[in-house]
């Protein structure tokens, strides 16, 4: 197709999953990164061309000039696909004029980043009804008074930026029981410039976390979606999704496409929910408004986000589709659930024969494809690297 597919960020299964995806259908795929390191999602079969660019965040600038350059340069506008969430944020800046020369879904400058943000996504979601975990500023007045009565110990203190977050802390946020680990959470974090919000924890195991995953098209309406129902997370508790199952819940779609809709959202994005396991009432937790982590499962069961977005962006839509029965697939990121189900057990939270009763079931794996293999060969063997270096440091 003349379009290209200009995928951004490949040292993370995300992004090969979105080069798999839209590799199949001969759509010609670019991997952008901004280094030579560990972007084995650039191994794959399906890429066709592989291109270093500035660093997004060191110099974001550069980043984007070099991204503007590059599509001057082709025949047909590329569509642009960010697989993390500070690529997508260094292009909300300068949205306006990338769309001049891109496809991308959104068309509200500022949308991307209102929805990533903890403080601005709440306060929309109080705004529309949806009920959100109770949550208070760090500079409220009767702050402590607060906590005690409102959040109570343990709560969270979770960031407003997760980008920036995470890129510092290497977590998505801090769990704290006691007065003095909450002061000290918030101080490490105003030590980073980094803004903080103090939430309480909605109660309730893993898996009461759950995901709607939807397709909006340009009249921002919905127009493909599906229902998850998470497992296993790393690190566990408050991590990314390392075993999530496909599973129908109506309700889910009732308040999850209002939402986006209401908010004029366009593109993918997917809302996490938890459910209370004492009220049985759903709350909004995060939106993710790029590819999700488990895509290649969702493209296992018949919900191909990539090249939704690619086909509508290009003119040519396809129909409709909704998952409205259990399927029972699962996406399994085997390293880090390894990871993690050593977490879980060692902390009395899961036995070892449940999570090996969970796996026997159909599995779209984050990496490994024995039909594209080079990239899991590629990662394996950065690990061993990696885990060699240690270890001869050690000595």
């Amino acid at each position: 197709m003349q379009n290209k597919a200009v995928i951004l960020g490949n040292n993370y299964y995300i992004g090969l999953s979105a080069i798999r995806c839209l590799g199949i259908h001969d759509i010609h795929t670019v991997a952008v990164d901004y280094t030579e390191e560990d972007r084995y999602g650039a191994e794959s079969k399906y890429c066709s061309e592989k291109i270093i660019a500035p660093h997004y965040k060191n110099d974001s600038d550069a980043f984007l000039d070099f991204l503007i350059d590059y599509a001057k340069k082709q025949d047909a506008k590329p569509v642009l696909i960010p697989c993390h969430d500070s690529y997508l944020e260094v292009i909300d800046t300068r949205l306006d004029e990338l769309k001049k020369y891109y496809l991308i879904p959104q068309t509200e400058q500022g949308l991307y980043t209102k929805v990533m943000n903890k403080d601005t996504l709440h306060q929309l979601a109080m705004e529309k009804g949806i009920k959100v975990p109770e949550t208070i500023q760090v500079n409220d007045p009767n702050f402590y008074e607060k906590v005690d009565s409102i959040i109570q110990f343990p709560c969270l203190v979770k960031p407003t930026d997760s980008p920036s977050f995470v890129a510092k802390f290497r977590r998505k946020l801090f769990k704290v029981h006691t007065r003095d680990e909450l002061d000290e959470a918030i101080q490490q974090a105003k030590d980073a410039n980094l803004e903080v919000i103090v939430q309480r924890i909605i109660p309730g195991f893993d898996n009461h976390m759950h995901t709607f995953d939807a397709y909006l098209n340009q009249d921002a309406k919905v127009t493909h979606w599906a229902t998850c129902q998470k497992h296993r997370q790393y690190p566990i508790n408050f991590g990314a999704s390392v075993y999530i199952v496909q599973k129908h819940i109506p309700e889910l779609y009732k308040i999850g496409s209002k939402f986006l809709e209401e908010i004029g959202f366009k593109g993918f994005a997917e809302i996490e929910f938890k459910k209370d396991a004492q009220t049985g009432d759903y709350y909004l937790i995060e939106i993710n408004a790029r590819i999700t982590n488990f895509n290649q499962m969702l493209s296992k069961i018949g919900l191909n986000m990539p090249y939704i977005t690619y086909m509508e962006l290009t003119g040519n839509p396809l129909e409709p589709k909704a998952i409205q029965s259990d399927t029972n697939t699962a996406f399994w990121y085997g390293y880090e659930d390894m990871l993690a189900v050593k977490d879980y057990v060692k902390t009395g939270q899961l036995s070892i024969g449940t999570v090996l009763k969970s796996l026997v079931r159909p599995k779209a794996n984050a990496i490994w494809d024995w039909n594209d293999p080079k990239p899991g060969i590629t990662f394996i063997k950065s690990k061993v690297d990696k885990k060699f270096r240690i270890s001869s440091r050690s000595k």
